[in-house]
């Protein structure tokens, strides 16, 4: 039996009476259209899945829309089916080298003495109050923290005396021409947006827990065309960033090494490949069909991890650079937390520990129910993460998860610093 429900953030399905959400995660080699309910004890299950290999979209940038298009609204479809839900809009991920960030700062004058909502209004209109180029456009303008009277770090300044209120945010902004030939790709599938979200800050909902985001931690979510970067520290959002380089140039240079058609390589990665040499014997032998050749060619299994091994190196020294030019390499002793389709390459994780010099751990979705067989995997992440993303927004006027109340992540720290200190 099929129902017809308009999928609204926070509508509440008089015939379910749970509330529906729909993510679509548009990536340079996939699209992935999830459909949800929450439950009164807020746990997703998954209802519908629509996975379609994505076409028109380079390096997260949509370069063609009729083709791009098309792949969204056969990933639609396929949700649609399992679902037996009709979709009206969603929130959908966003990537691509247009994507830029910084961190703004506004400061108030507290007229009673007492601060109060009034004042956190003001405050937060002030951090409103950025000058863009006709170019550009805010997709996420995430709040980090008050200051009262130069005290900083404080969570909740409501109540607390003083004669000045500043606040940070941290803003991503985004080529107004990609969001929105992104937007009419979604449209076409007859599909609203409800709010467009970064890659990394989508995973960071589903993989980090609030210990590592307390104590400062990195998301690098490695792509097919991207690699893409959030930085988490004291619970908030502190840099983000997107590198133009990602699982498809690995994929490029085994194809140009071995003489083979990408599909065969991205094949031959997924199976045989390795990023770290020293790991494979000198007499491991996969065999596969080059260009030219009617029999099936032999290839020295080291030869392609020596070639994985220095592009996924590559990619981690740009990782490196861009940590320290945030400023914050410093401050990430949790290290970082590795997802995305790439990260499934075995040793990935270790060439990644060896160049940052950091703990890095793979992270996948978890605790999710219903149709999770093909979701159990960091290529997943981002898709699953915008459903918790959805979930959080609900009830929030700016459409940005609120912040959470860190007092029990407090307590988890004090035990685990009092279980190490003699």
């Amino acid at each position: 039996m099929n129902f017809q429900v308009p999928l609204i953030i926070g509508f509440r399905s008089e015939v379910m009476e749970k509330t529906i959400i729909v993510a679509i995660d548009v990536g340079t080699t996939k699209v992935c259209t999830l459909i949800a309910q929450i439950d009164a004890q807020n746990s997703i299950r998954v209802l519908g899945v629509g996975i379609e290999p994505s076409n028109g979209i380079r390096k997260g940038t949509v370069i063609d829309i009729p083709q791009a298009a098309n792949s969204i609204a056969k990933s639609v479809k396929k949700a649609e089916r399992t679902s037996g839900l009709e979709i009206t809009n969603a929130i959908v991920s966003v990537a691509g080298t247009h994507i830029s960030s910084f961190n703004n700062k506004a400061t108030t004058g507290i007229g009673a003495g007492v601060i109060d909502q009034y004042d956190i209004r003001r405050v937060s209109e002030a951090l409103k109050a950025i000058p863009m180029p006709h170019n550009r456009m805010i997709i996420h303008r995430l709040h980090r923290s008050f200051s009262v009277d130069g005290v900083e770090g404080i969570r909740q300044p409501i109540g607390m005396f003083g004669s000045r209120l500043d606040a940070e945010a941290h803003i991503i902004t985004a080529s107004t021409s990609s969001v929105e030939n992104l937007r009419q790709c979604i449209m076409t599938a007859e599909i609203d947006v409800k709010q467009f979200v970064l890659n990394p800050l989508a995973d960071g909902e589903v993989i980090l827990t609030d210990i590592e985001k307390q104590m400062g931690v990195v998301v690098c979510d490695i792509g097919g065309g991207t690699t893409d970067l959030a930085i988490y520290i004291n619970g908030d959002v502190w840099h983000t960033n997107v590198i133009p380089v990602g699982g498809s140039h690995i994929t490029n240079d085994i194809a140009q090494a071995f003489h083979l058609p990408l599909t065969q390589a991205e094949e031959i990665k997924k199976i045989h490949g390795h990023a770290m040499p020293d790991y494979i014997g000198e007499e491991e032998y996969f065999y596969s069909r080059t260009f030219g050749r009617e029999e099936a060619a032999k290839f020295n299994r080291r030869e392609l991890a020596k070639i994985i091994h220095m592009r996924t190196e590559e990619i981690f020294q740009l990782v490196l650079q861009e940590i320290k030019r945030s400023g914050y390499d410093n401050l990430l002793p949790a290290g970082m937390v590795l997802t995305g389709g790439s990260s499934l390459l075995s040793g990935i994780d270790k060439v990644g520990s060896e160049v940052l010099n950091m703990p890095v751990r793979l992270a996948k979705p978890e605790n999710l129910t219903g149709m999770i067989d093909q979701l159990d995997s960091p290529a997943y992440s981002t898709a699953v993460g915008l459903l918790y993303w959805s979930m959080l927004i609900q009830d929030t006027p700016d459409g940005q998860p609120a912040p959470k109340d860190i007092s029990s992540t407090f307590d988890k720290l004090k035990r685990i610093l009092r279980n190490l200190l003699p």
